[in-house]
């Protein structure tokens, strides 16, 4: 019932790792068409369904058995859950009738899991699995999307009855609103009519929708330019005119600056996180603030807003827009080009290592515009966030709200999996690689040859910088002692390189991106290199350092 009800789902790949609470549904998988990527640990599986789902736009799925096994896909999980990404996880269990007794393997996975997932089920009869199933999916895909759990007990799987799948999904409190206030649409179209430095800011939720062609027809129309969330990076061409580019604690000085000096912010799928906004108390202090968004509990709940406009980010979009008539604000234009050439470095003269915002600029001439960029978080996360140049939506993948060290490899084979015939690139530390370098093993097995780069400073280099800001520079817990990236790929049956110099770094590049198989390509980058520019925590936005 399971295995039937993911074909009629329509999924084509499950990312997993069986034990004995999930033996009866990998029998099932095993004489199924669906495909089974086997990872070398769980937190892996759910973050490589993560990837698959932003890359294809569906569902992603990773299953796990009882105890430990649920207990480690709870990271990738909650990294979902806060950059609104749709899953299904599901995980084995005791048999019901053991349910609470402290069985072996054992945990509490529906308690464990409800504050991080959209909804989750306790399956305790064979004939709940079709509508369960069903609604999970339902749940995940729509509204504001989030990953959905569906707990098995054993002896449930190993059940039988007569199975029928629902035509339709029934659940009278869940209706999301997708239309969008129409007196509110037109009060925002009013707004932006009479404003003369105007600004949007895109989040995640704008690639989610798939409104990055609205999005950048309205900012053309309003003449309004475009700041982005670490989550709405690719939401528009970062060579486009009216890109500023990131904004934030680690934002553009172009983007925080014309936030901070703007009559009119048109937020659209943002949730308004504080690494976007800095203090809010003083945030966009002059500005008429617009917030369009799926969900109406994110309006208002971080920062003031003049018009909500609760409705899917396209659809609001597409009726917003011949409501904005044709504009030109010539003056506001020429101070936001000023700001843009401000720019910051990441390292100081005379540094010894490879400077890593020129590593990521040829990382991104080598890749291609075509290419799908995932990260992980760190120092490199703001550094290629920063030197991101793709034109295409979507093509920048992160881990946001819940910044888990560890994602960015494993997204990146869901995406390679989504995505065979697209250059797939993780960019990553050497912190950051080492939480799941065992997924190299994934790779290898199933043909997924994405390319790693690994910006190695043998630290843990956003520590660093925070202890030398905040804690005097004493430094402490943070030096790494790494392995050698290279040879550790070639046990893996992977291809590596390394770069030391500036004349080494585009070779290097031109080779991994030439090969044709697993690569990893470390650089060893400045150990004193810092993320600029820098809003201290309580400081507004335009209260920067290092610019």
């Amino acid at each position: 019932m399971v295995v039937e009800c993911l074909i009629r789902e329509g999924v084509d790949t499950v990312f997993g790792y069986p034990g004995g609470a999930v033996l009866s549904i990998y029998d099932a998988l095993a004489q199924s068409p669906i495909r089974h990527i086997l990872v070398r640990h769980e937190q892996a599986a759910a973050h490589a369904a993560d990837g698959y789902s932003r890359a294809s736009g569906r569902v992603g799925v990773c299953l796990a058995t009882s105890g430990p096994g649920s207990t480690n896909l709870v990271t990738g999980i909650a990294s979902a859950y806060m950059d609104s990404i749709p899953l299904v996880a599901i995980t084995g269990q005791v048999a019901v009738s053991g349910l609470g007794s402290d069985g072996f393997q054992e945990a509490d996975t529906t308690g464990i899991t409800m504050p991080v997932t959209k909804h989750n089920y306790l399956v305790k009869s064979v004939e709940d699995i079709p509508r369960i199933m069903r609604e999970a999916f339902h749940v995940a895909g729509t509204g504001r999307p989030g990953p959905v759990l569906v707990d098995i007990p054993k002896d449930v799987a190993a059940g039988s009855a007569e199975f029928r799948f629902p035509k339709s999904v029934h659940l009278p409190g869940y209706k999301p609103n997708y239309q969008g206030h129409p007196a509110q649409i037109k009060r925002a179209a009013q707004a932006l009519n009479l404003a003369e430095r105007p600004v949007i800011l895109a989040g995640g939720g704008v690639i989610r929708s798939g409104a990055s062609a609205e999005l950048l027809a309205l900012a053309e129309q309003a003449d309004a330019p475009v700041a982005v969330t670490l989550m709405g990076v690719s939401a528009i061409p970062a060579t486009h005119r009216l890109y500023l580019g990131l904004a934030g604690m680690h934002g553009t000085y172009a983007a925080n600056k014309a936030i901070m000096e703007a009559d009119l912010l048109l937020a659209v799928g943002t949730r308004f996180a504080e690494r976007s906004t800095g203090s809010t108390a003083g945030y966009a202090p002059g500005a008429y603030i617009i917030h369009i968004d799926v969900d109406p509990a994110e309006i208002g709940k971080n920062v003031r807003v003049d018009t909500p406009i609760v409705g899917h980010a396209r659809v609001v979009l597409e009726a917003l827009f011949p409501l904005v008539t044709q504009a030109r604000h010539a003056g506001w234009a020429r101070r936001v080009s000023r700001w843009r050439r401000r720019k910051a470095s990441a390292v100081a003269e005379n540094s010894q290592g490879l400077d890593p915002l020129e590593v990521l600029r040829e990382v991104y001439r080598a890749a291609g515009p075509d290419a799908i960029v995932t990260t992980d978080v760190g120092q490199h996360q703001m550094w290629a966030a920063h030197s991101w140049r793709s034109g295409q939506p979507g093509s920048f993948i992160s881990s946001g709200g819940l910044g888990a060290m560890g994602y960015g490899f494993p997204a990146a084979i869901g995406v390679k999996a989504a995505c065979p015939g697209k250059r797939v690139i993780a960019i990553s530390g050497d912190g950051s690689f080492q939480m799941n370098l065992q997924e190299m093993a994934t790779a290898t097995s199933h043909g997924l040859p994405v390319k790693i780069i690994v910006l190695n400073n043998s630290c843990l280099g956003m520590v660093r910088q925070l202890q030398e800001f905040y804690c005097e520079r004493r430094y402490f817990a943070i030096d790494l002692a790494t392995p050698d990236f290279p040879k550790l790929a070639e046990a893996y049956g992977a291809t590596g390189y390394r770069a030391k110099t500036p004349e080494e770094v585009r070779p290097v590049l031109q080779k991994t991106m030439a090969h044709d198989g697993l690569v990893v390509a470390e650089f060893r980058i400045c150990p004193e290199a810092n993320v600029f520019p820098m809003v201290s925590p309580g400081n507004t936005l335009d209260r920067m350092i290092g610019v």
